[in-house]
């Protein structure tokens, strides 16, 4: 592994390899307004939420490394300090690439870009129409981290208001990730879409969390064909299974392995891993955890 200290690159290295390795980095398309009232239009992948209680996101419109020279968008926080922050999806993408210009002061984006502007209930700057999710928002604060070029202006924003679309509700009413279609920000001129197979959901453990890798026997945490994500979902389990499951799970399931391979463990542990591999990749985590634990009580 090659070290890197960040004191010893240029700006522009160290930003390759922050947003090269952080990411997919959700997309903050931010609209605002300059103290004279003119509409601004902006992407930022410098972006997250933050708490829900109070709802708070942040965004940052970073000083540009280049030249040290600030956006648009940070003058017009401070001076009008709401902003409407929109969700980005894929059949916006072009259009977003295009408001990431930097267009002279006071030229409307939303002219540029093609975008509709819609009045916001609770906020003056405009709401994107092409949007499934608009956050109407009030600017909390702006923190200034530097003075350099490259230093982050992080704007807390307050949630006052939220439109989604029905489209991309479920019958429950909850945002689908199946409709919504989002696409993230990657290094240098990539993105991610959030669609179809790239989309998969995991248990989350909260309270009911797995007995963990830790409690495996040592060939298993140290095995050459099990992965780091086939140990993940073994440690997931709950518990461990009683002794009595493991050697009816030998005595049946894995009879024929016994038989075939007893005389050569360690051919055998290997076939009984690849074996807890396949199964783990059908979703079969309980037989999966049986199998690799019968290989030590044999």
């Amino acid at each position: 592994m090659k070290s890197f200290d960040p004191t010893q690159l240029s700006i522009g290295e160290v930003h390759g390899h922050l947003v090269g390795a952080v990411g997919p980095r959700p997309i903050a398309l931010a609209s605002t307004l300059d103290a004279e009232g003119r509409p601004n239009l902006s992407p930022f992948s410098f972006f997250n939420v933050f708490g829900a209680n109070p709802p708070l996101m942040i965004f940052s419109p970073a000083r540009r490394g280049r030249d040290n020279t600030t956006k648009h968008s940070f003058h017009n926080v401070k001076a009008v300090p709401e902003v409407v922050i929109h969700a980005v999806t894929y059949a916006m993408v072009h259009q977003i690439s295009l408001a990431s210009g930097e267009f002279p002061e006071g030229v409307n984006e939303f002219e540029k870009t093609g975008f509709t502007p819609l009045p916001s209930v609770k906020v003056k700057p405009f709401r994107v129409k092409e949007s499934p999710v608009h956050f109407e928002c009030v600017v909390k604060e702006v923190i200034e981290t530097g003075t350099g070029g490259g230093a982050g202006n992080l704007v807390l924003c307050e949630v006052v208001m939220i439109h989604v679309d029905e489209a991309v509700l479920d019958a429950s009413g909850k945002i689908d990730q199946r409709r919504i279609d989002l696409v993230g920000r990657m290094g240098g001129h990539f993105y991610a879409r959030a669609h179809g197979e790239a989309l998969f959901e995991l248990p989350q453990p909260n309270t009911n969390f797995g007995i963990g890798v830790d409690a495996l026997p040592r060939e298993v945490r140290h095995s050459p064909v099990l992965t780091g994500n086939d140990l993940g979902k073994l440690g997931a389990s709950l518990r461990l299974p009683e002794e009595t499951a493991v050697n009816e799970h030998k005595l049946t399931a894995l009879s024929e392995i016994f038989i075939a391979h007893q005389a050569h463990p360690q051919e055998l542990m290997t076939i009984l891993h690849r074996h807890a591999h396949d199964l783990l990749a059908q979703g079969l985590a309980e037989e999966a955890l049986l199998t690799v634990l019968a290989f030590n009580d044999r």
